[in-house]
C-alpha cells in the first residue's frame, strides 16, 4: 500500500509521499551565553553553540524538519559543504538511504568527532520530517514502547558555590526528580577533598530516598577513582559517570571490577563500531548513547539493540528535547539526562517544549517532534 501525503498533482491525484524528494538542507549555528562561567572535572566554558538543521521538500506548503547537536559553528559547514547534497534528491521517507549516503561521502573526512554530530543533526532533521509528512508523532512512527521517559537532573558543576549547589539539588527535588547527578574530578582530579565533600553535602540536601549520580569526565587516574568510588559507595551513589577517560577500556574495566556502583560511559561514542569494542571490554554496567553526537536516531537503534545483545540498558546524554522520542520506543531506556544547559536553551528557542514534571517526559501527539523554532529570539546569536 502506497503512503500519501495531501499534495495534489497538476492533474488532481493525490502525490504520493515517496515522490517528495528532499530539496532544502539548512543548516545554521547559534552561540548562547550560559550567564556564568560552568565546569567540570576537565572543561570550564561560558557560552553553547547549537548547531540547528532544517530539512524540507520544494512545496513551501508542506512540513519542515527540524533536528540539531551541540557542536562547534564547523559543523554546519560540514552539513553545507559535505552532506547536504547527499541528502538533497532523496525521497524524504528514506531516511536510511540519506544515512548511508552521509556516512560514505565523509570517508575521507573522518565520521568521529565533528562529522558525526554534523551527520547526527542531519539524520534527526530527516525522522522529524518524515513524521510530519505521514501526520505521526515521531515517537509513534519509532514504535513507542513506553508511557514516559524518564529523567535526571543534571548540573551541579564544579565551578559552582555549595550555596549554588545546594539550591539547585533541592530544586529538582522539590519538582519531583527522583534521581540527580552532580559533577566531580575537579581539575583533572587535583582537588578530590573538595569533589566529596560536595558529593557529601548533596546527599544530606536531597536525603536518603533521592538516588545520586556523579560524573567525573574522566578526570581521574584508575587508582585514584578505585579510591574515590569506595567513599562515593558510603555515600549512596549508585552512578559513577566517566570515572576515567572513556578511551581507557582497560581502566573503566578495572574501575567496574572494584566497585558497587554503576560505572557508565559512552557519550562521545559515534559509531556502532565504537559501542561493540566498548561493551567487548566489558567497560561499563549502563551504555550512554548521544544521538546528537552517534549518527542520529538511525544509529541510536542499532546501538540500543546491540545494548540489549549484552544485557545493558542505555541512557540518554543530554540534549533532552531530541532525545525524548527516541527514548520512548527504546525498550532498555534507563533514564535521559535533563542536563541545566540544554534544558534551558531548548525551553527558551523551541516551541512546544514539553517539562519534565514528577522527573517524567510525556511527548506531546502533534505530527513529528512537536517543536518549532523560535527563530527571531534566536537570530541574534547566530555565528554560522
Amino acid at each position: 500500500m502506497t503512503t500519501e501525503t495531501s499534495q495534489e498533482t497538476t492533474a488532481g491525484r493525490r502525490r504520493p509521499a515517496a515522490d517528495l524528494p528532499v530539496a532544502r538542507v539548512d543548516a545554521a549555528a547559534y552561540t548562547i551565553p550560559t550567564g556564568r562561567l560552568e565546569g567540570d572535572g576537565t572543561l570550564t566554558w561560558d557560552s553553547t553553540t547549537w548547531v540547528v538543521v532544517r530539512v524540507a521538500t520544494r512545496d513551501p506548503g508542506l512540513p519542515t524538519g527540524l533536528g540539531w547537536t551541540y557542536a562547534a559553528p564547523a559543523a554546519a559547514r560540514v552539513i553545507d559543504d559535505l552532506l547536504a547534497a547527499e541528502v538533497t534528491g532523496r525521497s524524504a521517507l528514506d531516511v536510511g538511504a540519506s544515512w548511508e549516503a552521509m556516512v560514505r561521502a565523509v570517508r575521507n573526512a573522518g565520521r568521529p568527532g565533528l562529522v558525526g554530530m554534523a551527520i547526527s543533526a542531519v539524520d534527526t532533521a530527516l525522522w522529524d520530517l518524515k513524521a510530519r509528512l505521514l501526520g505521526l508523532p515521531l515517537h509513534r512512527l519509532f514504535g513507542a514502547v513506553r508511557d514516559d521517559v524518564p529523567v535526571y537532573g543534571s548540573g551541579g558543576f564544579t565551578t559552582d558555590s555549595q550555596d549554588h549547589l545546594a539550591t539547585q539539588l533541592r530544586g529538582w527535588v522539590e519538582e519531583g526528580i527522583p534521581r540527580v547527578k552532580l559533577k566531580i574530578g575537579e581539575s583533572w582530579g587535583a582537588n578530590v577533598p573538595r569533589d566529596l565533600e560536595r558529593v557529601a553535602l548533596a546527599r544530606t540536601t536531597i536525603g536518603p530516598d533521592v538516588e545520586l549520580f556523579v560524573d567525573a569526565n574522566g578526570g581521574y587516574q584508575v587508582q585514584q577513582a578505585i579510591r574515590v568510588a569506595r567513599v562515593l559507595e558510603d555515600l549512596g551513589v549508585t552512578w559513577l559517570e566517566e570515572p576515567v577517560s572513556s578511551d581507557d577500556h582497560a581502566g573503566l574495566h578495572r574501575v567496574r571490577e572494584a566497585t558497587l556502583v554503576d560505572v557508565t560511559a559512552g557519550e562521545y561514542g559515534d559509531s556502532l563500531a565504537y559501542f561493540a569494542r566498548m561493551l567487548a571490554a566489558e567497560t561499563v554496567d549502563c551504555i550512554q548513547i548521544d544521538v546528537t553526537r552517534c549518527g542520529g536516531y538511525t544509529e541510536w537503534l542499532r546501538i540500543a539493540a546491540l545494548a540489549a545483545t549484552h544485557g545493558l540498558e542505555v541512557s540518554g546524554h543530554c540534549a533532552p528535547s531530541v532525545h525524548v522520542p527516541v527514548a520512548m520506543a527504546t525498550p532498555g531506556l534507563r533514564h535521559l539526562e535533563w542536563f541545566e544547559d540544554h534544558v534551558r536553551i531548548e525551553g527558551r528557542f523551541l516551541e512546544g517544549f514539553v517539562g519534565a514534571p514528577g522527573g517524567n517526559v510525556v511527548p506531546a501527539e502533534t505530527p513529528g517532534n512537536g517543536l518549532t523554532l523560535r527563530e527571531g529570539e534566536l537570530e541574534s546569536y547566530r555565528v554560522a
